[in-house]
């Protein structure tokens, strides 16, 4: 049965009356820059328009060059992007129970095609980029970091997004910072600064109708982005799709093949300069609150906890969602198909490994049966559970219960 009110699937930081107020600081560019401690900071439409752009630049600095390797789990957006520009699509698998990309399947993928190589940051993990920058470089080819769900995540005290030759990010609905839809991409070589400017100047057009439906998508969020208008904005389409059985739609996988191009007004610009104010605050209390939670998860027997990669040393990942491993894909999809409409926060990041969304055949390569073993394994055992601060003690304790298989506890520790 469904709880009073809908817990969001990720912990994305709510509007407050004074953001919306017309006339203050318009200037998100410069605003995200100090807060990355970097020293520019391009503003783009979504994070698929950002990797969009960032592609453009390349593709035009390298144009013999035509593969872009991405993991075989990711956003289904990130291949409609590398469709839209032209390129080919390569799926490297990942590690074992891992969101790392395998090291050796990521050798055998670089060569003299390979244009870019896109570690993703998902839902807030660091990932290794070292092994993809070794790699990337080697065969003459860029590292993009997709950094859209991890604005804010740190490796040491460089941000997230900044250890490759480019990083993007997404300023969309449940990802901690948003204007409704917004990315902004960076660059740490000011040839390639040049150079994403550039392609958005030439690629990105002014659109009056997209700008006025984003921010009426915006005073939206503002008014329904809390406990009893998620019921209605969140809950409502949620448990439409569960009762047809349509997990893809269910999970916000059901992507437009379109890309919308266009540029962010000044009103949402000024509503993200007030919002980023609170943001560092917003996710410290989320560590937190994910730290002891993932403590209690652990305890779960077959239950293991996604942390950030121990290739990335000195890493500290945002946390808008605790994504679980469980032992098997059925005990997985029983915890869904018994709860997921009961707003709770669970959820799936992406309910596919990429090759297996139908609709998305035209923009991504088949597989076989037998290939992408452990991205496949990832996708059919994958848990997200949101680590919203709506969700509270006695929910998250009745998360718990749901978790458990019978018996007695036995104490596991997560990944580290």
């Amino acid at each position: 049965m469904a709880a009073s009110f809908d817990v969001p699937p990720t912990a994305g930081l709510p509007l407050q009356a004074g953001d919306l107020w017309p006339g203050g600081d318009a200037d998100l560019e410069g605003a995200l820059a100090r807060f990355l401690g970097f020293e520019s900071a391009q503003l783009e439409c979504s994070g698929t328009a950002a990797l969009v752009v960032a592609l453009t630049a390349l593709k035009q600095l390298a144009p013999a060059r035509r593969e872009v390797i991405v993991p075989a789990y990711t956003c289904p957006l990130v291949a409609l992007a590398v469709a839209h520009c032209g390129l080919v699509l390569r799926l490297c698998d990942l590690q074992p129970d891992s969101l790392d990309l395998d090291p050796g399947a990521l050798a055998a993928l670089c060569g003299p095609q390979t244009l870019a190589v896109l570690p993703t940051h998902l839902a807030g993990r660091v990932a290794d980029v070292a092994t993809a920058l070794a790699c990337a470089h080697a065969a003459g080819a860029w590292v993009i970091e997709d950094a859209a769900q991890a604005l804010g995540a740190r490796t040491g005290a460089t941000a997230v997004g900044l250890q490759g030759d480019i990083g993007f990010y997404s300023l969309a609905v449940g990802k901690g910072l948003t204007i409704f839809e917004g990315g902004v991409l960076v660059a740490r070589d000011a040839a390639l600064r040049a150079a994403c400017r550039a392609a958005s100047r030439a690629t990105v057009p002014a659109s009056r109708a997209w700008e006025l439906r984003r921010s009426l998508e915006l005073l939206g969020y503002a008014a329904l982005y809390r406990p009893a208008g998620l019921r209605w904005a969140y809950g409502a389409p949620l448990r439409r799709a569960l009762a047809r059985g349509d997990w893809v739609e269910a999970a916000g996988d059901d992507f437009s093949l379109r890309i919308p191009l266009h540029r962010p007004g000044r009103w949402r610009r000024a509503v993200g300069v007030q919002a980023l104010q609170r943001l560092p605050a917003f996710l410290a209390e989320g560590a937190q609150r994910a730290a002891r939670r993932r403590e209690r998860l652990a305890r779960i027997p077959g239950i293991t906890v996604l942390a950030d990669s121990p290739a990335a040393p000195g890493a500290a990942g945002t946390w808008p969602v605790l994504l679980l491993l469980l032992p098997d894909q059925a005990r997985r999809d029983a915890v869904l198909r018994g709860h997921w409409g009961a707003g709770l926060g669970l959820g799936l990041p992406f309910v596919h490994a990429l090759p297996d969304y139908p609709q998305y055949a035209g923009a991504v390569p088949p597989a076989a049966a037998g290939a992408l073993p452990h991205a496949r394994s990832l996708a059919a055992r994958l848990l997200a559970v949101s680590n919203s601060p709506w969700l509270d003690e006695a929910r998250f304790e009745q998360v718990c219960a749901l978790l458990a298989p019978p018996g007695p506890s036995v104490a596991r520790t997560s990944l580290n």
